[in-house]
């Protein structure tokens, strides 16, 4: 069963809540950083444990729907998504099934779109299988009959993709580059995605970059990410080219 942490809400009804979904074998304690910081900027919130490891991707969208049906009626605006990995294709398979009446807007944060070349390299390994269960095998570039049968996504997406790793070996030897040490940038990409960006940032390391927040905070609010801001050696180059004319 789904298990959602309280809803957060100060004042009565909300204009926007936000459901969060964390990864395969992740808890909602790694998205409460991410959490408070959309609490601050406004949105109620829900977000959600759920049993990562032991169903497919269909049953654990039967499990979170009755949270999410509860949340979105307890708001008078849109229902967003905020996801973190499989998270997003969780989101994916629920809004099929269950979609809210006001959906708004899905923030996918390092979700194997495409699938994993991880997850094709130890699908038939006995202890990857034992430990993420039917869903992490959901997660290989072939796509199962779950991701298969989702309709296009007619909603707006915006995709958050990193471009650090913390293993070099799935970094450099096991993952096409550039990737986050889970998920490569390509393969989070999805064609029907509204806005998409990449971020100097690991894989967990996506749920705490500021960037990322600020980038996630800007697509629910704008449904477009913010331009691409210069490195620093190139605001000063500029001021140095300004100065000299």
């Amino acid at each position: 069963m789904a298990s959602p942490r309280r809803f957060r809400q100060e004042h009565g009804l909300r204009d926007a809540g936000v459901v969060l979904l964390h990864g395969i074998a992740g808890r909602s304690l790694m998205l409460r950083p991410l959490e408070k910081r959309l609490q601050r900027a406004g949105f109620a919130t829900l977000n959600l444990d759920y049993e990562s490891r032991k169903k497919p991707l269909e049953e654990l969208a039967e499990d979170i729907h009755p949270a999410i049906s509860d949340f979105a009626h307890s708001l008078d605006g849109p229902i967003h998504f905020v996801t973190h990995s499989m998270g997003g294709l969780l989101a994916r398979v629920t809004i099929a099934h269950h979609r809210p009446r006001r959906l708004g807007r899905v923030v996918m944060l390092g979700t194997p779109n495409g699938g994993s070349e991880l997850a094709d390299r130890l699908q038939n390994v006995g202890l990857y299988r034992a430990y993420f269960g039917p869903a992490g095998l959901q997660l290989v570039t072939t796509k199962s009959a779950a991701l298969a049968s989702l309709p296009p996504a007619d909603y707006e997406i915006g995709v958050i993709a990193g471009s650090r790793f913390l293993d070099p070996i799935s970094g450099l030897f096991l993952l096409p580059w550039p990737n986050d040490g889970r998920v490569s940038v390509e393969s989070c990409k999805l064609a029907e995605m509204t806005d998409y960006t990449v971020i100097k940032a690991s894989h967990m390391g996506l749920l705490v970059h500021p960037t990322s927040v600020r980038q996630t905070i800007a697509f629910l609010r704008d449904g477009q990410f913010e331009p691409v801001r210069p490195l620093l050696r190139d605001a000063i180059a500029e001021i140095g080219r300004r100065a000299a004319s």
